[in-house]
């Protein structure tokens, strides 16, 4: 009976590959913590980041992050429970003060070194942050809001700082002096990130004793509407992501301790702060920093450099490094693993990408709220369903729900609700809003999605990008799929714009990646493969598109800017 329960609902569970647990138990480590401590000693001797050129093992992170834990504690008198903001990109120096944060008993704020003084105001004033670690490069900005903010510590590092004598010095005489990126700031009492790490050493780490259900990161998220919000991400929601994670790695066969996996989306996103950083510590394996993926030639270089094994990204990245001339000298034997989130992954991309590489991408789902991983094609190429999100990761339900409160039939789509222990309890001091949001321990995702009998799920869109023509709805990631695969196109955004006779009627933003395409040529090929109401009636070209910082699409911008037309 209980098995048959157990088909009912969850029919996912069949398409697991051998020795994948259903379920995963997420107190087997009391904390972070204790997770953290077991990686670095079990790896010790492994390489565990590099980053232009450096490499440092989980021995020299083990140290250099109780070094900085010690100096938090020490140092800056912060308490167990304090958080702290770190802003840079991906650097060495990331790792070293996130881990040696989590060792102090700090709750990290991660926040994104692209935002606005008005941004980092509102995230670093929600969030009660006490101290923060800044590049350099950015602190002009903290500058202009820092009394605005509860934050009394900062600890300011250079690009260079962790790269070793010369190269320091030469990187950060060139990133500041020749291509003049560190604007002049004045921020007294701003402590260098090196000699924090030096003042740590003369004092000993005090452990100390976590529980399970205490802060791990606030992790701010737009959500489904509104301001942006901090998701409380508990220790006990992140060790069960990472330990899905390392599972439902394991058929891929990579020998643990051996791997080499590209971390080019940046720690502080949640994507690769799990998947990446955290999860490296149960697998040992080497995560290859790219501080700037727009760099397209310096991240193939760094690409030659090594036999990677795993592969993080999400389709705009793989896309671009596609249509890069040199992307061909890279060696891609060794890889494993290729995991694509994020948004939605492009079945043209994914063909091109299995083409290039032999490796075919595993497509998955997640949120900031979900720490993040909800769902994820299997890596056994057999059970990977391009065009899907894959199916629920050990210990987690998903299911479709109509705007009328009930279970959507299989095959309608609905918005996806999750339940399971990565799922966090709440926006950070903000319960009005985690009430919107959670019913019954279920967590209302705000994607369109539909289940198949087979248990695997496939988003639709965002409820709030649903465009609505003559009362028909159209999804916008329907129509990119399409008009993606039209020859000639490079990238392509769409939303819904006002329209007298139909309520809203669709445009897409095309990139051309063939100069001589043409309107009608991507109508043609829209009306070979869309129903007459979803072929868009408006067509743009542009040499680019707004991007997050992540590199993926942005569609708010372009709506705001069709709404500021509609208005003059």
């Amino acid at each position: 009976m209980e098995s048959q329960t157990l088909a009912e609902t969850r029919p996912w569970l069949k398409h697991y590959p051998p020795g994948v647990p259903h379920d995963v138990n997420p107190d087997v480590y009391t904390s972070l913590t204790q997770l953290i401590d077991e990686g670095f000693q079990k790896y010790s001797s492994a390489p565990a980041y590099a980053c232009m050129g450096k490499q440092i093992t989980f021995a020299e992170l083990d140290e250099q992050s109780k070094q900085f834990a010690s100096f938090l504690q020490n140092d800056l008198k912060l308490q167990q429970g304090d958080r702290i903001a770190i802003q840079m990109p991906n650097l060495l120096q990331y790792p070293i003060a996130m881990f040696g944060a989590l060792r102090a008993g700090l709750a990290v704020v991660n926040t994104n070194p692209l935002y606005t003084p008005r941004e980092m105001q509102h995230q670093f004033k929600d969030s009660g942050a006490k101290a923060i670690v800044i590049l350099a490069n950015f602190a002009c900005n903290l500058e202009k809001i820092i009394a605005q903010t509860d934050i009394k510590h900062i600890v300011v590092t250079n690009i260079g700082d962790r790269l070793g004598f010369p190269k320091k010095l030469l990187v950060n005489a060139v990133v500041k002096y020749v291509k003049k990126l560190v604007p002049p700031y004045n921020l007294p009492g701003a402590i260098d990130f090196n000699d924090a790490l030096s003042r740590g050493s003369r004092q000993p780490l005090r452990p100390v004793s976590i529980k399970s259900t205490e802060l791990a990161f606030v992790q701010y998220t737009g959500g489904t509407t509104g301001v942006s919000k901090g998701a409380a991400l508990t220790h006990r929601n992140i060790i069960s992501n990472v330990i899905c994670q390392d599972e439902w790695m394991k058929p891929a066969n990579v020998p643990v301790g051996e791997g080499i996996i590209v971390a080019a989306l940046p720690l502080y996103h949640v994507y690769a702060l799990v998947v990446n950083a955290l999860a490296s510590l149960k697998s040992g394996s080497m995560n290859l920093l790219i501080t700037n993926p727009r760099d397209l030639n310096a991240f193939i270089d760094d690409l030659k450099k090594y036999q990677i094994t795993a592969f993080t990204g999400l389709n705009t990245l793989y896309n671009g490094l596609l249509n890069h001339p040199r992307i061909g000298e890279v060696d891609f034997s060794r890889l494993r693993v290729t995991s694509a989130g994020g948004m939605a992954l492009q079945t043209a991309v994914a063909e091109r990408w299995q083409k290039l590489t032999g490796n075919k991408p595993a497509e998955g789902y997640g949120l900031s709220e979900t720490s993040p991983v909800l769902c994820a094609n299997p890596v056994i190429p057999e059970l990977n369903r391009v065009g899907t999100i894959g199916i629920p990761w050990p210990g987690t339900l998903m299911k479709c729900m109509t705007d009328e409160g009930t279970e959507a039939a299989l095959g309608e789509p609905g918005e996806i609700w999750a339940k399971g222990p990565q799922v966090f309890g709440g926006y950070y001091n903000r319960p009005d809003e985690s009430a919107k949001v959670l019913e019954d321990g279920w967590f209302k995702t705000g994607d369109v999605g539909v289940m198949d009998a087979e248990g695997y799920f496939k988003i639709v869109d965002r409820k709030k990008d649903m465009i609505l023509v003559s009362g028909f709805n159209v999804y916008p990631n329907e129509i990119e799929e399409v008009v993606s695969q039209c020859p000639g196109v490079l990238e392509v955004a769409c939303i819904g714009v006002p329209d007298a006779k139909s309520g809203e009627t669709v445009k897409v933003f095309v990139v051309k990646k063939d100069e001589n395409l043409t309107e009608a040529q991507i109508t043609a090929y829209c009306r070979e493969n869309l129903t007459g109401y979803k072929v868009p009636k408006l067509i743009e070209f542009r040499t680019e598109l707004p991007k997050s910082n992540v590199g993926k699409i942005l569609r708010k911008p372009l709506r705001d800017e069709e709404m500021a037309k509609a208005k003059k």
